[in-house]
């Protein structure tokens, strides 16, 4: 029987739980940058436990909106996306290089997340503003057909404490099942999202982060997956 890996991802350095504790559960690191949520103080901080943990250490780009934690759309040039990700990626990088470590991938966060699964000028600006770094995000994302004709690497990732739609989307957060609570229901969630796709993410700013990634480990594990980072 093939083994079965999957990565556990989770949004640190967002000033909103424990990061130190949650670190300490997941294989990889969606770091932000400074443009939803962070700080230099934060990212280090971040960087350094990820680099004595061996947890992968992603950017989390976002729009230039901390006032809104990322979370609302922007009409904004392609160019100008391509600068904001840009900076978000190199602070990141000399941060985490300052630490003994490197960023390894790329996962844009709120908005821009969601805007990029469709929208080509968005996704081209997010993609020359990040190098050749591997993208990880949503089967089926714009974002990352467009990668992967770059001949960048890409990974598909799940929510198990997110409600989906039927075309496979993420429901909004203020419609009735998007936001899943209960830790046995997400840790179930995790376990079925496993077996199609690369990395099961947990998102780091709602108040049962550290139990929800607690728990969606210890179902993996006992479904007999074996934890990897990206």
């Amino acid at each position: 029987m093939d083994e079965r890996v999957v990565d556990l991802n989770a949004d640190l350095g967002e000033e909103v739980t424990d990061d130190a504790a949650l670190i300490a559960v997941v294989t990889s690191a969606n770091v932000a940058c400074g443009y939803h949520a962070g700080t230099p103080d934060t990212m280090r901080a971040v960087c350094a436990e990820a680099v004595r943990r061996g947890v992968s250490i992603g950017a989390q780009v976002s729009y230039d909106d901390r006032p809104n934690f990322g979370r609302v759309a922007r009409d904004i040039a392609s160019e100008v996306l391509r600068e904001q990700v840009a900076d978000q990626v190199g602070r990141l990088a000399e941060i985490a290089a300052a630490e003994g470590g490197q960023v390894r991938y790329l996962k844009p966060h709120g908005a821009l997340y969601h805007r990029v699964h469709e929208d080509g000028e968005q996704a081209e600006g997010v993609l020359r503003g990040s190098g050749d770094l591997p993208v990880l995000g949503m089967p089926g994302s714009l974002l990352l057909d467009l990668a992967r004709g770059a001949g960048r690497d890409t990974w598909h990732e799940g929510f198990p404490d997110r409600g989906y739609d039927a075309d496979g989307r993420l429901l909004p957060r203020d419609r009735p099942g998007a936001l899943v609570d209960d830790v046995d229901e997400v840790a179930a969630n995790a376990v079925r999202l496993a077996a199609v796709v690369d990395s099961v993410c947990v998102h780091g700013d709602s108040p049962g982060a550290v139990a929800h990634a607690t728990a969606v480990r210890r179902a993996l594990e006992v479904a007999g997956y074996r934890l990897q980072r990206l």
